[in-house]
């Protein structure tokens, strides 16, 4: 699960989500703000022995963009620029330590999925939102699980690779 595109592209569908269930004229500010602020992170140099940090972080964000859903009162506008944010600068981060600059270009339009998603609300129907925003988070819980569990033998490359 260290792959270049694969968690930006989890992070920014976790994002899409969210941002269907908050208004509909904090989309368009949200989503620049997260591509200006996922080009600028991944323009940066991180350092490699960053990479469990970037990764957790990563994750532990999936989690917060994905929870966003569950929220009773939907996503307000501070919410959702903070969350477009977050989600910009990790998903920079990661594709800065583990991927190509051209990963941006699968990972981020998975968040334009608020766009149907807004639709879907609208129409009483975020049960088709939340469900696969459930399976994200487990999937993020279980990341984050495993990267915090002992190394033992073959999850680790060793000396023999």
């Amino acid at each position: 699960m260290r792959g270049g595109a694969l968690p930006p592209a989890l992070l920014c569908a976790a994002l899409g989500f969210a941002l269907a269930f908050a208004p509909r004229r904090m989309i368009a500010p949200c989503l620049t703000l997260m591509a200006a602020a996922a080009l600028a992170a991944s323009l940066t140099a991180v350092p490699t022995s960053w990479d469990d940090a970037i990764f957790f972080g990563c994750w532990l964000s999936v989690v917060a963009a994905a929870s966003a859903v569950h929220l009773p009162g939907g996503v307000g506008r501070r919410l959702a620029l903070g969350l477009s944010l977050n989600t910009g600068l990790w998903c920079g981060a990661v594709i800065a330590l583990a991927g190509a600059r051209r990963d941006l270009l699968v990972s981020l339009p998975l968040s334009l999925l608020c766009l149907p998603g807004h639709l879907l609300v609208a129409r009483g129907r975020s049960m088709f939102l939340k469900v696969p925003a459930s399976w994200l988070i487990a999937v993020a819980l279980l990341a984050v699980s495993l990267q915090l569990a002992p190394t033992t033998p073959g999850y680790r490359p060793d000396h023999m690779d």
